[in-house]
C-alpha cells in the first residue's frame, strides 16, 4: 500500500499495463517525448519505445479511429484526448463505429480513451467539460468516472481488461490535489458497482468524480448541524450501479443528485428519474439536482465559480433537504 496523487495512480496503471501485456500501448498528442499535457505519460516512451507510446497527430480522429482499428486485430490501445472537449471531433468513429461494432459483427473492440475532464482551473469554455452524460446515453460504450487514486488505477485496469470501448473520464482538477491510499500490485475495480464514501441516515448524495470530494466537505458542515448525509460514489456511469443508490434512498429517504456537467440531459436526470419510478414510495422529501448552468464554461475564475457547483450549494442543498 503507498500514499499516490490521483495522477500517480493513472500512471502507475499505465506502466504495469504496458510491462504486463505487450499489446498495449498509448497514442495520442504529445503523450510521448512531452509526456503529455498533464505530465501522466511522463517517461513511458523512454521505457516502451516510440511505438508502444505513439505521438499522433493534432488529429481526435485519427487519434481514434487508428486505436479502433487496433483495437479490432487484438491489439489493446489507450488512446488520449488532450482535453475531453475535443473528443467531439471524433464522436462518430466512437457512436457510430466502436459503440456499434459487437452489435453489428460480433467483434470486441477493446479501446481505453482517457479523457481529463472537468474544470476548476480558469481553462474556459473549450478545455473544461465535463460531457460524461452524452456518451452514458449510447449503448455499447462504457463510462468510468474515478474519485479516488485507488479506484484511478483499479477501473483503469478494468477497462483495459474489458473487450468493450470505454471512456475513461479522469478530472484534471483532482490530478495533483488529492492523495489516498492505493493497494499495491494489479488489482481491478469492477464496472457498475458503487462505493459508499460517506455513512449517513438523513440524505443520499449520489455523484462521481470531483463532485465526490465537494459533496463530502459538505456533509461535515451540515453534520455540526445534526445532518447525517450518506455519499454514494457511483464510480462508473455505463453500467451505473442502480441497487446500490435504490438501497441508499430505501435506507435515508431523500435524494440529492449531484454533477458538475450541465443539469438539462445531465445522468443526473437518468438517476432522479429511475428513483421516481422504482422508490418512490421511499422518498419523503422532492428529488434535489444540483448541476451547472445550462451555459458554456466561463473563463473568469468568479464567473467559473458560480458555474460549478460549489461545498456551499450542496450544503445548502443538504439542510433544505432535512428541513422539507
Amino acid at each position: 500500500m503507498a500514499e499516490l496523487t490521483y495522477v500517480q495512480a493513472i500512471s502507475q496503471a499505465l506502466v504495469e499495463e504496458l510491462r504486463r501485456d505487450e499489446r498495449v500501448f498509448v497514442i495520442g498528442q504529445d503523450v510521448g517525448m512531452f509526456g503529455g499535457a498533464f505530465k501522466v505519460t511522463k517517461g513511458l516512451q523512454e521505457e516502451f519505445g516510440e511505438w508502444r507510446v505513439i505521438d499522433a497527430p493534432l488529429s481526435e480522429v485519427a487519434i481514434v479511429g487508428g486505436a479502433i482499428g487496433a483495437a479490432l486485430v487484438g491489439l489493446r490501445p489507450i488512446a488520449e484526448i488532450q482535453f475531453a472537449d475535443f473528443v467531439s471531433i471524433a464522436w462518430d468513429q466512437l457512436t457510430t463505429v466502436a459503440a456499434k461494432q459487437h452489435y453489428r459483427a460480433g467483434t470486441p473492440v477493446p479501446l481505453v480513451v482517457r479523457l481529463p475532464s472537468g474544470g476548476g482551473f480558469s481553462g474556459g469554455p473549450f478545455h473544461s467539460q465535463s460531457p460524461e452524460s452524452s456518451f452514458a446515453h449510447v449503448p455499447g460504450l462504457k463510462i468510468a468516472c474515478p474519485a479516488t487514486p485507488a479506484d484511478a488505477k483499479g477501473l483503469l485496469v478494468s477497462a483495459l481488461a474489458d473487450p468493450n470501448p470505454v471512456l475513461y473520464f479522469e478530472h484534471k482538477h483532482l490530478y495533483r490535489r488529492i492523495k489516498g491510499e492505493v493497494p499495491d500490485g494489479r488489482f481491478a475495480v469492477p464496472f457498475g458497482k458503487a462505493r459508499i464514501h460517506r455513512e449517513g441516515s438523513d440524505a443520499t448524495v449520489v455523484t462521481w468524480g470531483a463532485m465526490v470530494h465537494t459533496a463530502a466537505e459538505a456533509a461535515e458542515i451540515v453534520a455540526a448541524d445534526g445532518i447525517s448525509a450518506e455519499i454514494l460514489d457511483l464510480r462508473t456511469l455505463a453500467p451505473w450501479d442502480r441497487e446500490a443508490v435504490l438501497g441508499s434512498v430505501a435506507k435515508t429517504s431523500k435524494l440529492l443528485v449531484l454533477h458538475e456537467d450541465v443539469r438539462t440531459g445531465g445522468f443526473g436526470a437518468e438517476i432522479a428519474a429511475t428513483v421516481a419510478e422504482e422508490a418512490f414510495e421511499s422518498l419523503d422529501a422532492p428529488i434535489t439536482r444540483i448541476a451547472a448552468p445550462d451555459t458554456p464554461v466561463p473563463f473568469s475564475p468568479p464567473l467559473e465559480r458560480r458555474f460549478i457547483p460549489q461545498v456551499e450549494d450542496v450544503a445548502r442543498g443538504l439542510r433544505e433537504l432535512a428541513a422539507y
